[in-house]
């Protein structure tokens, strides 16, 4: 009976040893992919920069393996082309691909803004509101800073906005559209107008979810998009 215990816990050990070390390197290769893909967002590496597993690996403290993952998640995601027995290069989004994006966006803000106005809490509701008082602080305060200030509550509100959706596969949808073109985003924040513009509209979206009003707030959040398209020039 004890050899059988003590059997048990060796295997238990070894399985748990196993396990950690399987959720390690699922967690670094996670890592690893979310630093890729914020910065291949953000502008930091350039359209066919090659991205070298030792260089990244060094940068991040980790061995090849995770980075090599991370890679081929990246080339699933279309940011990344692997080329056999060559090497892993960025794959930028293009100026079609944004606009793809806040096309199939639109449609999508609208849907989430329509099932906000039947499963929104009042919590979030405060939360929305506290946002735009936010957002409106930060429009008038002058300095450094500014423009990031924006684009943090801007993108504050979406998000609390595609959770308000009450759907997970929506909220998960949004949220990558809204990562992809966060610097396209950035840019269109950055016009003193569209800010303020912008603020009116999370204002009056707000307003038609309170209101319970599904085809105003769905219209509304949908021309939200479409005039940040117009900003960006992107229908030209």
């Amino acid at each position: 009976m004890i050899r059988t215990d003590k059997r048990l816990g060796i295997d238990l050990y070894l399985s748990w040893g196993v396990f950690m070390e399987e959720y390690q390197d699922r967690s670094l290769r996670g890592r690893v992919f979310r630093h890729l893909r914020e910065d291949i967002l953000n502008g930091v590496y350039k359209d066919h920069e090659e991205l070298r597993e030792v260089t990244i690996g060094e940068e991040l403290g980790v061995s090849r393996t995770p980075v090599r993952e991370a890679l081929r998640q990246l080339e699933l995601e279309g940011l990344v082309t692997i080329i056999p027995n060559k090497g892993a290069y960025v794959t930028a989004i293009t100026r079609k691909d944004v606009k793809d994006i806040y096309k199939i966006r639109s449609q999508l803000e609208g849907l989430c803004a329509n099932w906000a106005t039947k499963y929104i809490t009042d919590a979030q509701i405060e939360e929305l509101e506290e946002v735009i008082l936010l957002s409106e602080f930060h429009l008038h305060k002058k300095g450094s800073g500014q423009i990031e200030q924006m684009s943090e509550m801007d993108g504050k509100f979406h998000k609390i906005l595609y959770e308000a959706s009450n759907s997970r596969i929506l909220e998960h949808v949004l949220t990558d559209f809204h990562k992809y073109v966060q610097l396209a985003r950035t840019m269109s924040i950055e016009a003193p107008e569209r800010a303020e513009k912008s603020i009116e509209e999370h204002r009056e979206i707000l307003e038609a979810i309170k209101a319970k009003d599904a085809a105003k707030a769905e219209q509304l959040a949908n021309e939200h998009i479409l005039h940040v398209m117009e900003n960006l020039h992107l229908e030209e």
